[in-house]
């Protein structure tokens, strides 16, 4: 009978199985290590996709009703006087006594003290969004503010003629049929610089429509800075204007039309994507958050800029040629001082906006890495608008060019044009 021998383990032994046990677990820790980077990099893509998405679509929604409503007023043969009148709407436009809130309130028509807001489908205001001195970049490129004006009023967003002598509080027009209480109306009379938006009152009876007279209760009650309603509801010259509706919600009716879009887009130093309704409707009339307020639409948005697509006077609804919002006779005033001129001749607007992913990768660095600059996420710089020319050839490309530290993040570029449906019917188009 054999009997088994037990000895422990020699010393010889215990290093190589410790060896060996230190060699698995540093394997299995740098593969776990690489499988949480590469997951953190690809949801932050993923993030960064979604997001600019998300953005491409809320901008594009925007700018392809531009004009709405609008647009068939300016087609009529008088011009109904719509484009370019200064907007009056309640107390709060024209802008007089501070600036807009954040991200319009560095440069946008005036900063601290704004100059009136001229109707129009769509403007660009060239580098007036907040983000003025964005970090990411060794040169700055401030991003664009977008203005976007469109309505879906009754019955198509026909253009009234007044009818006959009206009043401070009512208008005549030779049929009401379509309007209904708390409809949103712009006044307006060719040759006139203002322009009035009132509500009506109460869902008509005759061919006089009442409008709200109590500022306190309705927003939307306007007196008009330097032209009152009465003046131009007393000249059949003047033009009705129907926008939509500002019905506040009800029990029964829990949901705002908020069919009128008079709206603002830029980039905050937070790099975020903002909004800014310019009627506050989601305040005067849904009672929703404060006044004053811009609404944040997408996070990780670092660039927005925009250029107009134009045509000729000899081919006015055919695309002919880029111009930048900074070119001569497109500035933001310029375009609301000459909307007849310029603005009918715009018919498309390219976008660029830039994501950045969330994820900060610090181990891939250039001091880390020995120089090697290859081991940097993001490339040295990128160019939105590259290309693309204005009329007289000049390009229109912007270039990003990153800080070292900004280069730790990926970046996804997103460029898209959509065209004008409505300023092209103005022009005379398909």
């Amino acid at each position: 009978m054999s009997r088994s021998t037990q000895r422990g383990m020699t010393m010889v032994e215990l290093l190589v199985a410790m060896a060996i046990g230190v060699i698995v677990t540093l394997a299995v820790s740098q593969l776990l290590y690489t499988t949480e980077n590469f997951k953190r990099s690809t949801t932050s893509t993923n993030d960064a996709d979604q997001t600019g998405a998300y953005a491409v679509h809320a901008l594009d929604r925007a700018l392809r009703s531009a004009g709405s409503g609008i647009a068939q007023s300016a087609s009529s043969s008088s011009q109904a006087g719509v484009l370019g009148c200064r907007l009056n709407a309640g107390g709060f436009l024209p802008r007089t006594t501070s600036a807009y809130p954040a991200p319009f309130a560095t440069a946008f028509l005036g900063g601290a003290t704004p100059t009136a807001l001229r109707v129009a489908p769509v403007l660009i205001g060239a580098g007036q969004s907040d983000n003025q001195g964005n970090s990411l970049y060794t040169t700055p490129v401030p991003s664009d503010v977008l203005v976007v004006m469109g309505a879906s009023g009754a019955a198509g967003g026909v253009t009234r003629a007044n009818y006959g002598t009206g009043s401070s509080t009512s208008i005549v027009l030779e049929s009401t049929v379509g309007f209904s209480q708390y409809d949103v109306l712009l006044i307006s009379q060719n040759g006139t610089t203002d322009c009035l938006l009132e509500e009506v009152a109460a869902v008509p009876n005759s061919s006089t429509l009442t409008l709200q007279n109590n500022a306190t209760s309705y927003p939307y009650y306007t007196t008009g800075s330097t032209t009152t309603l009465s003046t131009l509801d007393s000249s059949t010259a003047s033009f009705i204007t129907p926008l939509g509706n500002a019905a506040p919600p009800t029990a029964a009716s829990p949901a705002s039309p908020n069919n009128i879009q008079f709206l603002l887009f830029g980039v905050g130093t937070n790099n975020t994507l903002y909004s800014y309704d310019l009627l506050q409707n989601q305040y005067y009339v849904q009672g929703l958050g404060t006044n004053n307020t811009s609404q944040a639409i997408a996070d990780q948005v670092v660039q927005m800029n925009a250029i107009y697509g134009v045509a000729t006077t000899a081919t006015p609804s055919v695309f002919n040629h880029w111009v930048g919002p900074s070119d001569t006779n497109y500035d933001i005033n310029s375009v609301m001082n000459n909307l007849l001129n310029q603005q009918q001749l715009i018919v498309a607007v390219r976008v660029a906006i830039v994501v950045r992913g969330e994820y900060y990768d610090a181990n891939n660095n250039n001091s880390a890495n020995n120089g090697n600059a290859s081991s940097y996420l993001a490339p040295p710089s990128l160019t939105i608008f590259s290309g693309l020319v204005n009329g007289s050839g000049t390009s229109l490309a912007k270039t990003l060019t990153f800080t070292p530290q900004a280069r730790q993040f990926r970046y996804r570029v997103f460029e898209f044009t959509v065209p004008l449906r409505d300023m092209i019917l103005l022009a005379g188009g398909p």
